[in-house]
């Protein structure tokens, strides 16, 4: 939903463990060595602990895609089951073969063992990676110990990596599986994020997800690390929702109080209002306490805001959020602060004046004047009224692209547009955005120029643009598959240029390995990826291929790809 408005490729907070997202901070670095070691060594156990929600799984993953050719990997991510149950399941995950007897442990337990012998003897490795290991129960690890006994003269046939919650450690220490304890070879915990790790993590997630510049304030993410605990999955949450929130109020930026917001959604209570003044609640208490006289006395003495900005115990669960407005009156800020001020506010307030021009009056910010100006770019004159002007233009060849999105979509699409923007007041403004070089935009207003920063230009606008283009093919409407005609063709012969194919196939049908080079254009030009080739998809391909000689945006020779354009 708030993708192309903030100009990424995807959500870059999904919960789901995603090893192109891992944060590799110093504890998980410790972590995957940890993980690495006990698939490079032979014998025993490794014990990889952590809370709810720090990366364990994702480590997995991210091990996963790292592991030596001649290893093989027995995945057990659901340990809630008996002794036969849990054999059973490695030999299916390994694809052994089950023995006429398959509900006798000790037959499975013969054959594993002639598996893991021959495995061996061709020079490949078996490891057993049991997630969620503090679910097992106490004979299934009698079991897990066991296993331990098939070896050589010389090693271990079998290497086990238990992954799971700091119960784990607990369950280990039982005496009763002091036998099993003594085999874990390597013990690690895995920590919350530290706030500068936390406020990394949150500027690497977006990167991966394609954000061109900081959308989350340094305040919001300070709060976001406090609310948290630190723990990955929590922020997750929260940045998700927080992102949402800005979207939902056309901002730009995510500041401190969008993020308290979505900490109390996410909570479970969305209607809730903000929390209670913290004065308030301490005045509440100290009347309790001392009365009315203490509670003058208390009131004029409170001490500023100090947030636990490094909490030694995390919040476990989501629900621990709802507990923001407690922790506020712990510590109450002043009753006069003002709010920090957004990235949108400095711009507003620092560099040229154009928020105060376009109040004023002092510049043409009509439409009229944008739409024409547009147009003459494409060296067409057309009517005042928009959706007549568009149509005028469609009856030239040209066809017209309303949207909402962000200030990278803008320089991707490399066309001259028509920006809404809005002052102070609330009042909307026309400009016609008409070149981009070096951080300055060249912004026309009823024929008058001026350059001035994109970021004060960010500053007013909210997404709305209008641009003009040229459909290489037919009317310009989405390129589907499974469709066949010239449109296709021309997608077919377009792609195969820019990835350098002098002779490409001649086929006009829309088949599977098209959408599959269509989506992976789309991923590399920061697009929505749904294998459709729209009119986004198709301005930039035009751009690329400069086979019309449209009117460009930047005035650089750079193309969207980074490489040297065609005249």
């Amino acid at each position: 939903m708030y993708t192309s408005f903030f100009g990424l490729n995807e959500k870059p907070f999904a919960i789901t463990p995603d090893p192109r997202y891992l944060f590799m901070s110093e504890r998980h670095g410790e972590g995957l060595a940890h993980l690495l070691y006990g698939v490079t060594d032979s014998g025993g156990f490794i014990q990889l602990t952590g809370e709810v929600g720090t990366g364990k799984t994702t480590l997995v993953r991210t091990l996963l895609g790292q592991l030596p050719k001649e290893v093989d990997v027995a995945l057990i991510l659901n340990p809630q089951v008996t002794v036969l149950e849990f054999l059973q399941a490695i030999a299916n995950e390994l694809g052994l073969k089950l023995p006429e007897n398959s509900n006798s442990p000790m037959a499975i337990v013969d054959a594993l063992n002639l598996f893991l012998l021959d495995a061996h003897a061709n020079g490949r490795r078996i490891i057993l990676l049991v997630d969620e290991a503090q679910n097992l129960s106490e004979d299934v690890l009698e079991q897990l110990r066991l296993l331990t006994n098939l070896e050589t003269a010389k090693q271990k046939l079998l290497q086990i990596i238990l992954i799971g919650q700091p119960e784990l450690r607990d369950v280990l220490a039982q005496n009763s599986l002091r036998q099993l304890a003594q085999r874990v070879t390597g013990r690690y915990h895995l920590e919350p994020l530290s706030r500068d790790e936390a406020d990394r993590y949150i500027e690497h997630r977006m990167r991966v997800a394609g954000a061109v510049g900081e959308i989350f304030e340094p305040a919001a993410r300070r709060e976001v690390h406090r609310i948290s605990g630190g723990i990955p999955r929590l922020m997750n949450v929260i940045c998700d929702r927080a992102l949402l929130g800005a979207y939902s109020q056309e901002r730009r930026y995510v500041d401190k109080a969008i993020v308290r917001s979505a900490a109390r959604e996410v909570a479970g209570d969305p209607s809730a209002p903000a929390a209670r003044p913290a004065w308030l609640r301490w005045s509440v208490a100290a009347g309790l306490l001392v009365g009315a006289a203490a509670l003058g006395y208390g009131l004029a003495n409170l001490p500023g805001d100090r947030p636990a900005e490094n909490s030694a115990t995390a919040p476990a669960e989501v629900a621990a959020i709802a507990d923001l407005p407690s922790n506020e009156a712990a510590s109450p800020p002043p009753l006069q602060a003002d709010p920090e001020p957004t990235v949108a506010d400095l711009a507003a307030t620092e560099g040229s004046n154009l928020g105060e021009r376009l109040a004023d009056g002092r510049l043409d910010g009509s439409g009229q004047s944008a739409i024409a100006g547009l147009f003459e770019r494409w060296e067409l004159s057309v009517s005042d009224s928009v959706d007549v002007a568009c149509g005028e233009a469609e009856a030239a060849g040209l066809k017209c692209l309303r949207q909402r999105g962000s200030w990278s979509m803008l320089e991707i699409l490399d066309r001259p547009a028509v920006l809404t923007l809005t002052d102070a007041a609330g009042n909307q403004h026309q400009a016609l955005l008409q070149a981009v070089n070096l951080g300055m935009a060249e912004l026309s207003f009823g024929g008058e120029i001026l350059e001035i920063p994109v970021n004060e230009v960010a500053g007013l606008w909210f997404g709305q643009y209008l641009l003009a283009w040229r459909p290489p093919v037919g009317n310009g409407n989405a390129i589907v598959p499974g469709s066949r005609g010239p449109g296709v063709l021309w997608l077919r012969r377009s792609l195969a240029r820019l990835d350098g194919v002098e002779d490409p196939v001649d086929d006009d049908y829309f088949d599977a390995t098209l959408e599959a080079r269509v989506r992976q254009f789309q991923r590399d030009h920061r697009l929505s990826v749904d294998g459709l080739a729209g009119e986004q998809t198709q301005i930039i391909i035009n751009s690329q291929l400069s086979p019309d000689g449209s009117p460009r945006l930047r005035r650089t020779s750079l193309s969207v790809a980074g490489s040297a354009e065609k005249p």
